[in-house]
């Protein structure tokens, strides 16, 4: 099984970009251990597109073509689900339970996802009611990426 991070916008070099590598290389050593192929993040150019609703529709066809078939969908959105590590983590065990070949974890770019995207969405998942930037915000979603995959092998890293 494949995670993929599909997010408008990059990360510049710095220590943000190293915390977020940091973070995806440790989950995808220790997400072999039960069929984790990779982490891989694809960022996505942000639209130029002077109106909102537009930049929107633009970046949302461009996250929709690098889903793959059959993955598992899961957006990033203020109303969406306020998951604990170990229900992500069982979450991310059911999807591989049931044999899909990938995850998607979308992070749009400050205008927010199309609704045609939005729609197609297994799942939505906050990070708490504050809103975090998209930079955070990708750190946010790999540690916990890192963290469920913990979880899953049985590693000591995530303690109750």
């Amino acid at each position: 099984m494949r995670l993929l991070v599909a997010a408008v916008g990059r990360l510049k070099q710095g220590p943000e970009r190293e915390l977020a590598s940091s973070y995806r290389k440790r989950a995808e050593v220790i997400g072999r251990s039960f069929g984790l192929r990779e982490i891989e993040v694809i960022e996505i150019r942000e639209s130029r597109a002077h109106d909102a609703d537009r930049r929107r529709v633009e970046e949302s066809i461009a996250i929709a073509n690098v889903i793959p078939e059959r993955a598992t969908i899961v957006i990033l959105d203020e109303r969406g689900d306020d998951l604990d590590s170990a229900a992500l983590a069982a979450a991310i065990r059911e999807w591989r339970e049931d044999n899909r070949p990938a995850i998607c974890f979308i992070i749009g770019g400050p205008d927010g996802l199309a609704s045609s995207l939005r729609e197609r969405a297994n799942r939505k998942l906050a990070f708490g009611k504050a809103t975090w930037p998209h930079q955070l915000a990708r750190i946010m979603l790999l540690e916990q990426l890192y963290r469920a995959v913990t979880i899953l092998a049985g590693h000591p890293y995530h303690r109750t």
